[in-house]
């Protein structure tokens, strides 16, 4: 397949580009002006549009709080304690969800599954491309990263604590306990004896190895910093998740290699952690020097106006490249999966979105969506 005459999105060069795009075997083959059609090679025209990467979600709920469900379809917290590093999403995604084909349509393409954030520890996120009808088939990276609540949330769902305290408490708890699994482990393979693996702690393992980062929820600003300490306590990967007081703390966080999913932003300031909820947030961090994802935290805010949530951010300050790398290469990072998806390159994925006019002008809609080279 060749798409021709299309301006397209290339971070290397800046922005979009007069240029053509081959695809082979689902896979980008070339990029350059002027290809030429091979024989018998669907060609299509995208004269006048704009062409851009399959926008990545790093932070939704899609597939596992399932729109238009209600209870029948929530499984994003479980309640069975504030700590269950053992559960995973994979095994609690309905790939049915009606939420993926009205994603695609808009141009969202793949999408990091979280567990809520009414555990302190919820679980395991898994990222998955937004096609298919089997979990297991729309798996891109399995352990992708693991869940953790900051704040109200845990502390309100009745945990048998009440208190910002009793959550870190529990979090370092949690660390702790993988600490003497993991030394107990090696002491009985030392010794050749017999170990029963935990999967909980098998997956704790692998934060503490840096393995899978701790994705942690927090809105207010001493939460954002009570992760960024215990992440610093115990030597771990961290990623924030929603940052949506962190403008007072961005200079501290600057000192720090942890990228912040700022969202989501189109909700009312509902609680008091959000009171300081803004769409400067996004730019006012990536001008300190963090990398910044955009989510819509879907079914919090619907997932396919993703591309809307990152021009409201360039609206606000956020530089107009780096509100498209919010929404495609720097999730396509976060989540371990650049080797394969976040942008138009040669030899990764061909999830391809053709816009009638820039993708973040109010009158923009989606002409064509390639996903894996397939049209959806």
């Amino acid at each position: 397949m060749l798409i021709q005459n299309g301006q397209v999105l290339l971070f290397e060069k800046g922005g979009f580009v007069p240029c053509d795009i081959r695809v082979e075997g689902g896979v980008i083959t070339a990029i350059a002006a002027g290809l030429q059609p091979a024989g018998g090679e669907e060609c299509v025209d995208a004269a006048g549009c704009y062409v851009t990467p399959g926008l990545i979600d790093a932070h939704s709920h899609i597939c596992i709080s399932e729109e238009g469900m209600g209870t029948v379809g929530d499984d994003c917290c479980d309640y069975s304690g504030p700590l269950t590093p053992e559960l995973e999403v994979l095994d609690g995604i309905y790939p049915f969800d009606r939420a993926v084909k009205d994603s695609v349509r808009a141009g969202v393409t793949s999408a990091l599954v979280c567990p809520g954030s009414d555990g302190v520890i919820g679980g395991v996120c898994s990222a998955i491309r937004l096609s298919g009808t089997v979990a297991d088939q729309m798996l891109l990276r399995r352990y992708a990263a693991m869940k953790c609540s900051l704040g109200e949330n845990p502390r309100a769902a009745k945990h048998g604590f009440a208190s910002r305290m009793g959550v870190a408490f529990h979090l370092r708890k949690c660390l702790e306990d993988a600490l003497e699994y993991r030394h107990n482990k090696e002491e009985a393979q030392a010794a050749g004896s017999w170990f029963r693996k935990d999967p909980g702690m098998e997956n704790m393992l692998l934060v503490l190895e840096k393995k899978m980062p701790l994705h942690v929820h927090a809105h207010r600003s001493d939460d954002i910093c009570t992760a960024v300490r215990i992440a610093q306590e115990y030597d771990l990967d961290l990623v924030l998740v929603h940052g949506t007081d962190a403008i007072p703390v961005a200079d501290y966080l600057a000192q720090f290699p942890y990228s912040v999913i700022v969202g989501p932003g189109m909700t009312p300031r509902s609680k008091h952690e959000t009171w300081g909820k803004t769409f400067d947030t996004a730019g006012v961090l990536h001008k300190a020097g963090l990398k910044v994802c955009i989510t819509a935290d879907h079914d919090g805010t619907p997932q396919y106006y993703l591309s809307v949530y990152a021009g409201l951010a360039v609206r606000h300050g956020l530089d107009e490249l780096e509100g498209l790398k919010a929404v495609t290469l720097n999730p396509a990072e976060v989540m371990g999966i650049a080797d394969r998806k976040g942008q138009l390159k040669v030899g990764l994925d061909a999830d391809i979105v053709i816009w009638s006019k820039h993708p973040f002008a109010y009158d923009t809609h989606v002409e064509r969506v390639f996903l894996e080279g397939v049209g959806v």
